[in-house]
C-alpha cells in the first residue's frame, strides 16, 4: 500500500548519527507531529525524528516524542510509564494501543501485567496464553520487549463468536459478487466489525443484512470497532498489492494469520499512543523528565531498522517478525481483528477467485493519529 505523496515536511540536515544517543532533553528543533503536510507521509517524519531527534519535545502538541523501537516498547511496557488521566487505561494498566484499549480484561497478558499485582481472572471471550515461547519479562524489566509473543489462540473465542464472523464475512462478500466495481471499506471493512460486535457503534446495524444473525454479548473493548476497520483495510491493501502473496493464500490460507500480523507492524491503525512518566526515565534518545507526557509513535517503532530488516516491505514471511505494538495478544479486540482477518480474506477469495484493483486504482493511507485507506477500489470478477 503506497504513502500519500509527502508536502509540507521540512527535512532538516542529517547531522547528527541515529546511534549516537543526546546527553538529556533539549527543545524541540525536529519536525512537529501537528505539522502541516505530516499526515500525508508520516512514514518520512517518522524516519527523520527516528535518525535525528530520537527525543524531543513537541512544543505544538504538548508532548515528548519517542521513535525508535526499543525505546517506544519500554514507554508502553515499564511501570515508570502511566496512562493519562483521560485514558481508559488505569495507573500502571495496559497501554490503549491498536486494537486494545487498556481494558482490564487484557490483564492475563504477564508482558502488560501491572507490577506487584496478581494477574487478573481473563474474561469470558479471553484466556491467558502460555507454554512455548510466551513472553515471562515482567514489567519492572525496563529493558526492550523483542520477544515473540504467540499468535493468539483461536480456542480464546467462543465458537459461536467465530461462527458468526465467518458467516458475517462470506454473506458481505456475496452482496458484492458479481458486481463490476466496489469499494471493499465502505461495503466489507465497515460492516464485518459490526457483524461481530453488539452495540459497537452509532452506525445502523447489520441486521438488515440478510443472513447476518445479531451476536448477544461481547467484551467492552470489541465496541470499538473503528480502529479494526482501519486494520482490515490496511490488511487488503497489503495482500491485494502482492499477487505473489495472493496466489499463495488461495492455496494456503493458513498464511493469512502471518499476513495480518505483518500488516499491524507495517501499517497500525493507531499510530500514536499517550503516556506518562512517574519518574525521570533514561531511554536511548535522552533522559525524559518525571511527570512528562510523552507520545509514543507506534508507526514510527514499526519500521525502525534497528529492529526490523527492510522495514518499508511488506513481508509476512520475514524472520524478525517478532511481536506487534498493538496490545496484548489476550486482549479480546485484538483476537477478533485476527479472526476477522483471516474470515474475511478467504470469504473475499472463494467468493470471487479474480478480486484484484480496479483500473488505474492505487491504495494509499491516510490519516495521523489513526491511518488507514479510505477506499479499496476493486473488480470483484
Amino acid at each position: 500500500m503506497q504513502a500519500d505523496a509527502p508536502e509540507g515536511i521540512s527535512a532538516p540536515g542529517l547531522g547528527r548519527r541515529a546511534h549516537r544517543p543526546l546527553r538529556g532533553p533539549r527543545p524541540s528543533t525536529g519536525p512537529s507531529l501537528l505539522e502541516p503536510g505530516a499526515a500525508h507521509d508520516p512514514y518520512r517524519l517518522y524516519r527523520i525524528l527516528r535518525e535525528e531527534y530520537p527525543l524531543s519535545y513537541d512544543a505544538l502538541l504538548g508532548a515528548w516524542l519517542v521513535s525508535r523501537y526499543a525505546d517506544v516498547a519500554t514507554a508502553l511496557t515499564d511501570p515508570r510509564f502511566t496512562g493519562l488521566p483521560h485514558d481508559t487505561a488505569p495507573r500502571g494498566a495496559p497501554a490503549p494501543l491498536g486494537l486494545c484499549h487498556g481494558d482490564p480484561l487484557c490483564h492475563g497478558d504477564p508482558l502488560y501485567a501491572p507490577r506487584n499485582q496478581p494477574l487478573a481472572r481473563p474474561g469470558p471471550v479471553t484466556r491467558h496464553m502460555s507454554g512455548p515461547g510466551s513472553v515471562t519479562r515482567h514489567m519492572s524489566d525496563p529493558g526492550p520487549v523483542t520477544r515473540h509473543m504467540p499468535d493468539p489462540d483461536p480456542a480464546s473465542i467462543p465458537r459461536h463468536m467465530a461462527a458468526r464472523i465467518e458467516r458475517t464475512a462470506y454473506v458481505l462478500a456475496r452482496r458484492i459478487d458479481g458486481r463490476q466495481q466496489a469499494d471493499l471499506v465502505e461495503e466489507f471493512c465497515r460492516w464485518l466489525p459490526l457483524g461481530a460486535t453488539p452495540g459497537a457503534s452509532a452506525r445502523p446495524t447489520p441486521s438488515s443484512l440478510p443472513g447476518i444473525v445479531a451476536p448477544t454479548a461481547v467484551a467492552p473493548c470489541t465496541r470499538h470497532t473503528g480502529l479494526r476497520e482501519r486494520a482490515l483495510a490496511s490488511f487488503l491493501a497489503n495482500v491485494l498489492d502482492a499477487p505473489d502473496l495472493l496466489a499463495a493464500l488461495r492455496v494456503e490460507p493458513a498464511l493469512a494469520d502471518r499476513a495480518w500480523t505483518e500488516s499491524l507492524r507495517r501499517d497500525p491503525p493507531v499510530q500514536v499512543v499517550l503516556r506518562r512518566t512517574a519518574t525521570e526515565v533514561t531511554l536511548s534518545g535522552g533522559t525524559l523528565p518525571a511527570g512528562s507526557d510523552v507520545a509514543c509513535l507506534i508507526g514510527a517503532a514499526g519500521r525502525d531498522p534497528e529492529r526490523f530488516a527492510a522495514p518499508d516491505l511488506f513481508d509476512p514471511f520475514r524472520r524478525d517478525q517478532g511481536r506487534t505494538l498493538t496490545g496484548p495478544a489476550s486482549c479480546p479486540a485484538v483476537l477478533l481483528g485476527r479472526l476477522e482477518a483471516r474470515h474475511g480474506l478467504r470469504a473475499l477469495l472463494d467468493a470471487m477467485p479474480r478480486l484484484r484493483w480496479a483500473d488505474g486504482f492505487r491504495p494509499a493511507g491516510t490519516g495521523l493519529l489513526t491511518r488507514g485507506p479510505r477506499a479499496l477500489l476493486v473488480r470483484p470478477g
